[in-house]
């Protein structure tokens, strides 16, 4: 089959590489129809995420048709058609049973490189290094999907796939992301980059209440499309200071809640974010947190930042002081996609959110390795791009 693999730093190509197999009882394995390159992939792209090796096959926002289960496979049948959480979860162990499902101890068999850098595994990951699994993604014509039952959900028929892939991943995160604000009425939100997650945030945002979002970017065409979903927005190469300009939207008071959707490769003109660029480049520093920086500067006091950005190390000149002194909470982390994705499936289906929206490029598998350097370069323009199978 034709898979998309990472071969190396800034270097992705097609191969032909075997099908998949049944491995576990409780596999199936899926004709892919629909798949999406995340801005998560970047980061790959990029060299950011440590073990990745030539050859792996990338991707992890995916859905299709099921073409083989396995013997123990029970909620899922041959024909289905469904979508795939980034997440690997078993579904019987201590945090699939609380519903944690991006904490699973059970799908990650090479948990004892994660045990060492963050002190605990999480749940395998699709596509995303061996330090999560080694798991192939679902750029691919064919993907297994290990404990189908738990990580799945089935389509009814005649939905578009473009209304329901992004239940995969960023809808499911930008959905957790402002839920893990505690959104009262009146809030305000304040929303850290304005890509395909932080437009899902945007949007969740106000289903769960807020009263005005502030999207903080400097792609324009981003920042148009949060102006569509009626966020308040901010130009940071422009806003002669972000901190300010967030101070005055609230009278003095600053954000209710603060989400950073941008994460490890944050851009900026700070002092810190120049010193990051520098450090980041000579293997001095594992990420670039600037956007975290400001979001736990301009949060009220009692506030919530929220981060489904994705981080991937050793973070410097956090201002922890400054979060310890204005008592905030934090929530993050990766997101229970397992959890919301029937919650947002009903949603869509009564045409409450159109996750569609966001996307920007529509393309076929022979195209998508020149589509990784096109989002990772032109952010202005592309800002989701999915991949047709058929």
């Amino acid at each position: 089959m034709k898979a998309l693999c990472w071969m190396a730093k800034h270097e992705v190509g097609l191969r032909n590489v075997k099908e998949p197999q049944i491995l576990n009882p409780h596999d199936a394995i899926i004709k892919v129809t629909t798949a999406a390159i995340c801005g998560s992939d970047l980061h790959l792209y990029n060299g950011t995420i440590p073990t990745m090796e030539k050859g792996d096959i990338l991707g992890h926002e995916t859905m299709g048709e099921v073409v083989a289960v396995g013997k123990q496979v029970y909620k899922i049948k041959l024909g289905d058609h469904i979508v795939i959480p980034f997440d690997i979860a078993c579904g019987s162990c201590h945090h699939c049973e609380q519903e944690e499902y991006s904490a699973c101890d059970n799908t990650n068999p090479n948990s004892i490189l994660a045990d060492t850098l963050y002190g605990h595994s999480g749940a395998a990951l699709f596509g995303y290094s061996h330090m999560y699994g080694g798991y192939a993604g679902g750029q691919a014509e064919y993907l297994r999907v290990p404990f189908v039952d738990t990580n799945s959900i089935v389509i009814p028929q005649g939905i578009p796939d473009e209304k329901v892939l992004f239940l995969s991943d960023i809808l499911p995160t930008g959905y957790m992301a402002a839920e893990n604000c505690n959104i009262k009425p009146g809030d305000t939100v304040a929303v850290w980059g304005a890509g395909p997650v932080a437009q899902m945030a945007i949007r969740c945002a106000y289903m769960l209440g807020a009263d005005r979002v502030i999207a903080i970017d400097h792609f324009d065409k981003r920042l148009e499309m949060a102006e569509r979903s009626h966020a308040h927005t901010i130009n940071f190469e422009s806003a002669e200071n972000v901190l300010d300009e967030l101070k005055y939207l609230t009278g003095g008071r600053g954000p209710d809640s603060c989400i950073d959707a941008v994460g490890m490769e944050a851009h900026g003109h700070s002092i810190t974010a120049t010193l990051d660029r520098a450090k980041m480049a000579v293997g001095l520093a594992t990420d670039r947190p600037d956007a975290l920086r400001q979001a736990i500067q301009a949060c009220k006091k009692g506030g919530t930042v929220s981060i489904p950005g994705v981080y991937g190390g050793v973070l410097d000149k956090i201002p922890f002081g400054a979060a310890f002194g204005k008592g905030l909470t934090f929530k993050m982390g990766q997101t229970h996609t397992q959890k919301y994705m029937p919650l947002l499936l009903n949603k869509i289906m009564k045409d409450e959110i159109d996750p569609s929206f966001v996307i920007t490029h529509r393309i076929d598998l022979e195209k998508a390795p020149q589509a990784y350097q096109q989002f990772n370069d032109e952010k202005n323009d592309c800002i989701k791009v999915i991949i047709n199978m058929h």
